[in-house]
């Protein structure tokens, strides 16, 4: 959201346009989260938040049972980037991964700890046959084809190799990106433009936010798309939606 205090009106629109039945919500920024107001919408939710920085949270039309708001594995780390819940028998996790920039200082290292506890995270849920979604924001490039131009991202923590690798990593271990399963080789498709340069009206931009699946969701899997819409709204977050469907 780039501050859901900064985007309230837009989630509003964005939730009455698309009625999702769960909403997952990255970069709060902020120690207040309006569940009042999702409530008088039908919407049940639950919330990790911290003072101007990171916060997630899951909006969800049937009763969500929060399972966990911390990545295990660390014991010190205060981070609000981390929510897992159980929807209908099916676990969702939220996440907002660290950006990790500049690189070669503790925010990369950081970067890269906190993805090998997701990882040894990932392998626990696949051996308990919860049916299992994660989502949100991974701050990783998967490949070039998730940029506009590659080069332009060399230097970046999203696209080291380091990073790449444990996504690939995260694939291995048998989940599947929702979103390139279904569109194989097509680029162009991005999630985040930055606010230079009119990046957005010239499709300068990356596909940093992804859904993970499991076995079972990947195969009930309907449809996975990019909604640019609400990045083309005045003052808009530099993230758009990506929406999922399930049979």
């Amino acid at each position: 959201m780039n501050s859901i205090r900064a985007r309230a009106e837009h989630v509003k629109r964005w939730l009455a346009a698309r009625q999702p039945d769960v909403l997952l919500l990255q970069e709060l920024k902020g120690t207040e989260f309006p569940a009042e107001w999702f409530m008088e919408q039908g919407y049940h939710s639950a919330a990790v938040t911290q003072k101007a920085y990171n916060g997630v949270a899951i909006v969800s039309r049937t009763p969500l049972e929060v399972v966990s708001t911390t990545l295990a594995g660390d014991p010190e780390d205060s981070h609000a980037r981390f929510l897992e819940a159980m929807i209908d028998g099916m676990r969702v996790v939220n996440i907002y991964l660290p950006n990790g920039n500049p690189v070669g200082t503790p925010k990369f290292e950081y970067k890269l700890a906190w993805m090998d506890r997701l990882m040894e995270q990932m392998k626990v849920w696949l051996g308990d046959g919860v049916p299992t979604v994660i989502g949100g924001d991974f701050n990783v490039i998967p490949e070039e084809i998730d940029c506009h131009k590659p080069a332009s991202w060399v230097h970046d923590a999203l696209f080291q190799p380091e990073s790449r690798a444990r996504y690939r990593g995260m694939l291995e271990l048998g989940y599947t990106d929702a979103f390139r399963t279904l569109h194989p080789g097509l680029g162009g498709q991005f999630t985040f433009w930055d606010y230079f340069r009119q990046a957005f009206e010239s499709n300068r931009g990356i596909r940093i936010d992804h859904f993970l699946l499991t076995a079972e969701m990947a195969g009930r899997l309907e449809s996975c798309e990019i909604d640019r819409g609400p990045r083309g709204e005045a003052k808009p977050s530099d993230h758009t939606p990506i929406v999922v469907r399930f049979r």
